[in-house]
This record gives structure tokens, C-alpha cells and sequence, in this order.
């Protein structure tokens, strides 16, 4: 347990002030009711099984931060690192800052910002191996490294840049709200450090001394309905209408008619470019993964229904052998982008955690959906292409079994990719929280399952046209639902502004001549598709059409999801020119800087 130093000063305690019943968000302030079996329990910390008389202890607390006093002398983030003894790369609590005017009248707001144990937070629900605990004690959402297997996806949803992913360790870490010297009544390392009074700490919803606001949002603050946040703001000096991240996210946040600050592009880049440097992320296992997956499940569902509806060309009995070995073609794509999909995990060896959080986490349920599509391949391919296998079971039976594996692949292949696309329904990533995630997987697997079906069994078909043609149409759909839902989301990005507006600006000016030509291609592939379909060329001028669309749809499911994970701006607190800087991280890279610890960039990233 945490010892207090001696002759503690007064104001390292967390003040024993009264409080309110319930906090602004109509939550009760009370953890857990009188009596309740939770009460009593020790937090183990450092092993001590000791339990502290803390008469707050079953409160929620939170921090209380007054951007008027704040002088950016990073006090709080170097107790923070002293404390949690945390490498030179990571900061459980960080200070970005805003700026905006003229000169000499030109004004610079400080935000220090850490974890703020939320009410509803989305770090817990989120994380697949149930890494996250909001603990009765204090209202306390802990994080434990060593359950974490790396995946980062608690970084995606949390607003707050708070869940920190270690590349090298390969695990995610946070701030712990220092409970253990919560537990002997001092205020966390931070607070206690703060230079300028600006940070404190306590029960939520207790104003400080001389304090006269307890806002739940100030400029540049990501939406506090997102998560329900523990902290609470004071902000009362004049702020110009405008204010600009000084880090290259191009947000800028413009005060409205309310008095309130809204997000908005800040239109920092002129010109276009391709941007290829930036279209290759850490992300690309995962447009693989993603890829592969839609284009199996589409496939599959080509297969399995196209021979029940009378495309004979892909019937068992027309190819005994292609149709297997085409069904373990898919099984072996769709193992490499499973293999994929692990290794991008920082502790691949611990991917079976995945499974833990089915109640809450859209990343469990993908996992579970893609486990369980597999599988039902695995045995429908077996009970068709071994049928010697079940020799000892009734014909009916075995028959019977062979459907259900069909019918179970089909419907928990479609259900994956469901669950899929919800992984990216994060309010915190307005880029990618539209319907157009749902309409670009199911498009990608209407498009790109039938082209490689038909590619395969075209040449092996008596009659090709009739299989091409009718596949074409699906391919057809396939694209123009893609379409359908880019244009729908480019659309929605502008009308909506802040970091979704933002994102599609970086798609036109810095990614434009990617975005034109995944979008050349995309029109091309419709347009080839579309004549396909109405005239059905015969012969090797039918498959050389068929293989030209194939590659130009291929292409532009590629670079269009690159594009996806590469543009996406997250709605994060501000960081500075140094700090917490895209564009100074990849700098660093480049020019070595990284490669010395004390810079603060890690060589990886994620």
C-alpha cells in the first residue's frame, strides 16, 4: 500500500466535503447501497489485503480541472510518469493545448487530461477480454495489463486518448485514479502535483474552494454523451470565436450561436497528393482480414445457393473435383486472414481471450461469428467432398447434416460481418460511425465472392455466359451498393462537420488522387459489370471481361479500405506541436528521432 510521506501537506488529501445524491447525468454518487456484499472488500493492491477507512470509499470521485489556472507546466503529467513509472512513449495523463486570436491579443488554453472513470465506460464494454472492471471503490475503472492480449480496440472507442497501447510491451495500460493512495485518504499523484491549482480531485460533483463552475464540457473536449465522464470544468476567461489544434489533426473549434464550441475543419492543407505513404497502416492485416472474410462468405453463399436455384454449372455433381478443392481454396484464404488478424494482436499467443466479453463487445461477437462460419465450412466442405466419411450413418441423416452445415455457414457467414461492421459503429470515430460500413462489407461480399466463383467455374462450365451472366447481376449489386453508400457518406461527413467533415477533407486534398482513382475504378467495375450482365460476351472475350472487372473491383475494395483506416480522425483531446502530434510522430520516425527513448515516440504505432 501507498505510504503517505511525513508532515503530508493538507492539500494532498482528497477534502471530506458533502455531496449530492446524484451527479449531472442523474447517476447516483453512491457506488453501491448501505449494506451491500460488495462493501468491505479489499482492492489487494500490491498484495495488501488491507481495507482502508475511507468514509468515501463506496463514492464516485473524479477529477475537477479549471482551465483558467492551468500554465502548461506539465506537472501533472511528470507525477503521473513518476508514479506509474511509465516509459518515455506513454502518458496516462497528458497536456494539450488550444490557441486562437491575433496579435497582441492572442490566447492559448491548456487541457490536462487523463482516464475519467466514466459512468458508462465504453473502454469496458468494448474490450474483448474483459481487461476493464469499474470497481465499486471510488467509482474506479481499472484496467489489467496482464488479461489485455493487445487488440488496441479500447483505444478506438475511449474519447479521451486514456487507455494507453504499449506496441513494445504488446498490452494496453491506464490510469489507476492512484487508488492506492485513494485508499490512505491523499489525492491522486497529479493532483497533488498540480503548480497552478488548476487540477483537483474528490467525490463528483464537489466544487472546490473558490471555484464557481463544475462544467461537464469545455473547447475541445469530445462529447461528454459518449461516455458520462467523472471530471468536471471550470473555463471562465474570454476565448476568441475561434481556436485551432496546434497538432496537424485538421479540427479547428468555432463557437456557435449557444456560446458552446463546436468541431470543424480547419482547412490546414492545400493541393492533392496520393498520400501512399499514409495509406499503409498498422490497420492492413485488418483490410486483409476483412477483405478475405466478405469475399469467402460471399463466395460460399454463391456456392451453396447458386446450386439450389438452379446454376447447375456449380452443382456437386457437375464438379466433384473443382467444387471441393474450390471449397478448401476458401477454407486455406480464409485461415491466412485469420493467421492475419492475430498476429496484428499485440500478444498473439492469447487471441482465445477474444471470446470473453460475448455480452458487450462487438469484437468478441465478430470473433465468435468468423469462429463459428468457419467451422460450419470446414464440415460442409468434408460431408461433400468425403461423403465416404459418413457411409455409416443413413443416407437421410447424413444428408440432413450436410444442409444444416450449409444453411449454419450461410447465415453465421452473414451474421459475421454483421457483427463486423458494429466494431466500427464508434462514436468516438465519426468517420466510421455511418450505415456505410454495414453497405461497404455486404457490398465488397456481393461483388467479390461471385467474381471468384465465377473465375473458377466459368472455364469448366459447358455453358459460361448463362453462369457469368447471372452472376454478374449480383456483382452488379454488390458494387452499386458500395456506391450507394460512399456517396451517401461523403455527403453526410460534410453536412455534419467536426471530425467526420475533417476526415473527408483529408480524402480530397491529401488522399485525392487515391480517392479518385479507388473511385475510377469502382464506376468502371459498375459500368463493366452492367454490360456484362445486359450482353454476356461469349467465349475467352467473356473471361478476359470477366477477369478485367474482377481486378478493378479488387482494386478498389483495396484502396478503398486502406483509405478507411487511414483517414479516419478520432474525436481526441488536443495534443501540441510535440506532443501527442501525428505528423511530429511520423517526423520522428522517419528521420530517427524515435530511436531515442527520451523523444517520447515509440518506432511502432498502432
Amino acid at each position: 500500500m501507498f505510504e503517505p510521506r511525513p508532515k503530508e501537506p493538507n492539500y494532498a488529501f482528497v477534502p471530506q466535503v458533502a455531496h449530492p445524491e446524484s451527479n449531472q447525468w442523474g447517476q447516483s454518487i453512491e457506488t453501491v447501497p448501505q449494506g451491500d456484499a460488495l462493501r468491505g472488500r479489499s482492492l489487494n493492491i500490491n498484495g495488501d489485503a488491507g481495507v482502508y477507512e475511507n468514509p468515501n470509499r463506496y463514492k464516485q470521485h473524479g477529477f475537477y480541472f479549471n482551465a483558467d489556472n492551468c500554465i502548461g507546466c506539465h506537472a501533472c503529467e511528470a507525477a503521473c510518469a513518476e508514479k506509474n513509472e511509465t516509459p518515455a512513449h506513454l502518458a496516462f495523463r497528458s497536456v494539450g493545448y488550444l490557441e486562437g486570436g491575433a496579435y497582441p491579443s492572442y490566447t492559448r488554453m491548456n487541457i490536462s487530461m487523463a482516464c475519467n472513470h466514466c459512468d458508462d465506460p465504453v473502454c469496458l464494454k468494448g474490450c474483448p477480454t474483459r481487461a476493464y472492471t469499474k470497481f465499486a471503490e471510488y467509482g474506479a475503472v481499472l484496467q489489467d495489463p496482464d488479461i489485455c492480449f493487445g487488440c488496441g480496440y479500447c483505444t478506438w472507442v475511449c474519447p479521451y486518448n486514456a487507455p494507453q497501447l504499449d506496441t513494445q510491451a504488446g498490452h494496453v495500460s491506464k490510469c489507476n485514479m492512484c487508488v492506492d493512495r485513494l485508499e490512505v485518504g491523499l489525492k491522486p499523484a497529479c493532483a497533488a502535483a498540480c503548480l497552478g491549482n488548476a487540477l483537483d480531485f474528490g467525490v463528483i460533483e464537489t466544487t472546490p474552494a473558490n471555484r464557481i463552475q463544475a462544467q461537464i464540457a469545455i473547447p475541445g473536449f469530445p462529447d461528454p454523451n459518449i461516455t458520462h465522464p467523472n471530471i468536471r470544468f471550470q473555463q471562465t476567461k474570454s476565448l476568441p470565436r475561434e481556436l485551432s489544434r496546434t497538432d496537424s489533426n485538421p479540427v479547428q473549434y468555432v463557437r456557435e450561436a449557444d456560446g458552446q464550441y463546436k468541431a470543424q475543419t480547419a482547412e490546414k492543407y492545400s493541393g492533392s497528393g496520393w498520400g501512399l505513404k499514409k495509406l499503409s497502416t498498422r490497420e492492413n492485416p485488418l483490410v486483409v482480414f476483412t477483405l478475405i472474410s466478405q469475399a469467402v462468405v460471399g463466395a460460399f453463399l454463391i456456392l451453396f445457393f447458386g446450386s439450389l436455384f438452379g446454376l447447375d454449372a456449380l452443382d456437386a455433381t457437375a464438379h466433384p473435383i473443382a467444387r471441393p478443392a474450390f471449397l478448401f481454396g476458401m477454407i486455406g484464404l480464409q485461415t491466412l486472414a485469420l493467421v492475419l488478424s492475430t498476429l496484428h494482436l499485440g500478444r498473439p499467443h492469447r487471441f482465445y481471450r477474444a471470446f470473453n466479453n460475448l455480452r458487450y463487445s462487438p469484437v468478441s461477437r465478430e470473433v465468435a461469428g468468423i469462429a463459428v462460419f468457419y467451422n460450419l465450412l470446414g464440415a460442409y466442405t468434408v460431408l461433400t467432398a468425403f461423403p465416404q466419411l459418413g457411409q455409416w450413418l443413413p443416407a437421410s441423416l447424413l444428408s440432413t447434416l450436410t444442409a444444416l452445415a450449409g444453411y449454419g455457414a450461410a447465415l453465421s457467414g452473414i451474421a459475421a460481418l454483421y457483427f463486423m461492421h458494429r466494431i466500427y459503429r464508434i462514436p468516438a470515430r465519426p468517420f466510421w460511425n455511418h450505415w456505410q460500413v454495414l453497405s461497404s462489407f455486404y457490398g465488397s461480399m456481393l461483388a467479390l465472392g461471385p467474381l471468384a466463383v465465377g473465375l473458377v467455374f466459368a472455364p469448366l462450365a459447358a455453358d459460361s455466359s448463362a453462369l457469368l451472366g447471372t452472376l454478374a447481376w449480383v456483382v452488379v449489386a454488390g458494387i452499386a451498393l458500395e456506391a450507394i453508400g460512399l456517396y451517401a457518406h461523403a455527403r453526410d461527413m460534410r453536412r455534419q462537420g467536426g471530425e467526420g467533415a475533417a476526415a473527408q477533407y483529408l480524402q480530397t486534398t491529401q488522399f485525392a488522387y487515391s480517392y479518385a482513382a479507388r473511385n475510377a475504378a469502382l464506376g468502371l467495375a459498375l459500368t463493366g459489370a452492367m454490360a456484362f450482365a445486359l450482353f454476356v460476351p461469349q467465349g475467352a472475350a467473356g473471361m478476359a471481361a470477366w477477369l478485367i472487372i474482377a481486378a478493378l473491383a479488387t482494386a478498389a475494395a483495396v484502396v478503398g479500405r486502406m483509405l478507411f483506416y487511414a483517414l479516419v480522425i478520432p474525436t481526441t483531446m488536443p495534443g501540441a506541436f510535440f506532443w501527442r502530434n501525428p505528423a511530429f510522430q511520423e517526423h520522428a520516425r522517419e528521420t530517427g528521432l524515435a530511436k531515442m527513448p527520451q523523444v517520447g515516440v515509440s518506432m511502432d504505432c498502432h
